[in-house]
């Protein structure tokens, strides 16, 4: 598919549309979509739906399975060829409705930015699948036709996306040529940034039990589990390894209750993350490993203190592979000829890619460029900036998906 061909009607009608699109972010950016606010959810889902339905979408609602969590939503337009696309974004952001308030966090332009909660994470990235559909549906009326067209709406990426990660899964089949996942891509020095690769994450709880004794009277009856816990700790964060990307992050940890008793309980929260597999298996391993370790005990006794581990949750790495660097080599040439940088990008945080690579040919970072992701505050002296969509990337990165797509499907149609 030439680009030269296409760019500059493209380009032209993605300009002409660009003021509709950011209303329609606009509107969602107004809905708050806090991941524990269901009734929220709900209604960005079914704005969305109503935005998606004059392309000729058909909505599907299913429940997350915790009760205080919004539905998930899929959006689902059939094409007369049997090729399918899947389109992935999430409907939840991390803002309540009070520190919205109280932060004076709302949609606000100014310049080149607009402000608001989920503007690049990830309505924005909503948004930029409607302006591709729409300008897909514009300039290769066939190409789009042709496909059948999956939009799946995670509820709760920002918490718990186990089950949406189950939902996408179930519904993938041998003729899912592709998953594009629209977080935020990044433009930074020129460069605009394609994620290929995301790390793991591993969620322990760590107990430690002892025994409890009068600290003055009877200490030396006591086992105390705060002791045990902090050697545990200091154990667990030791696993950390910059060169072979491994954090292990010790995030919260309590123990005993009053200062006259020797502690018999702690607790301890673990999170740990890795690209590799294997360097995530092992870190898991050793992790694992200290369940039932023992080295304080009751002076009098030697009752022992005991630990225990569990995982509480668990998402997969996505290590770079070699059919997400398909993808992205057919994004990165057609980036070349519209003269643009395009390069890969592995990052520390999680996405629904994470859930879904293993399955699919998957690529993420497809969503406009901004900043501040997960930010609320404001400071006049500017050290701290709300979340906010940086407007000039959004034309150039709708048409750098267009055309990368139109490329890649064409591929499978002609065949």
């Amino acid at each position: 598919m030439p680009v030269a061909e296409y760019r500059e009607p493209l380009e032209r009608y993605l300009e002409q549309h660009l003021d509709g699109y950011l209303e329609i972010l606009r509107q969602m950016v107004e809905i708050n979509s806090f991941t524990e606010n269901p009734d929220g959810i709900n209604e960005l889902g079914r704005f969305t739906a109503d935005v998606f339905a004059p392309l000729g979408f058909e909505l599907t609602a299913i429940p997350s399975v915790r009760e205080s969590y919004g539905s998930h939503h899929l959006l689902i337009r059939k094409g007369t060829t049997p090729f399918r696309i899947a389109l992935v974004s999430h409907l939840d952001t991390v803002y309540t409705t009070k520190e919205e308030e109280d932060n004076h966090f709302h949609w606000r332009r100014e310049g080149d930015r607009i402000y608001g909660p989920g503007t690049i994470d990830i309505k924005g990235g909503t948004v930029m699948i409607y302006a591709v559909l729409d300008a897909i549906q514009h300039i290769a009326p066939d190409v789009f036709e042709a496909i059948h067209w999956e939009i799946y709406l995670d509820a709760s990426e920002e918490n718990d996306a186990r089950d949406f990660g189950a939902l996408c899964r179930e519904r993938f089949d041998e003729n899912t040529l592709a998953c594009l996942v629209f977080e935020a891509g990044h433009w930074m020095d020129d460069a605009w940034y394609l994620v290929v690769a995301r790390k793991g994450r591993a969620v322990f709880d760590v107990e430690a039990k002892g025994r409890a004794s009068h600290s003055g009277t009877n200490h030396h009856k006591g086992a105390n589990a705060v002791i045990q816990m902090a050697e545990v700790v200091q154990t667990i964060a030791a696993l950390t390894d910059y060169d072979r990307a491994l954090t292990v992050n010790v995030g919260l940890s309590h123990g005993g209750s009053v200062i006259n008793r020797v502690p018999h309980y702690a607790h301890s929260k673990v999170e740990m993350r890795a690209f590799s597999r294997d360097v995530y298996h092992a870190a898991m391993s050793s992790i694992l490993g200290l369940e039932g370790y023992s080295s304080v005990s009751s002076p009098s006794d030697g009752y022992p203190c005991s630990v225990h581990v569990s995982i509480e949750r668990e998402t997969p790495p996505w290590p770079r592979n070699d059919r997400t660097d398909m993808l992205f080599d057919l994004w990165r040439d057609v980036g070349k000829e519209l003269g643009m940088n395009i390069q890969p990008q592995e990052r520390g945080g999680l996405s629904d890619g994470n859930l879904v690579c293993e399955v699919v040919p998957t690529i993420d970072g497809m969503g406009p460029a901004g900043a501040n992701v997960h930010c609320s505050e404001h400071s006049e002296d500017g050290s701290k900036e709300q979340e906010y969509l940086f407007v000039p990337s959004f034309v150039p990165k709708t048409v750098l998906n267009c055309l990368s797509l139109l490329r890649f499907l064409s591929s499978h149609l002609l065949e």
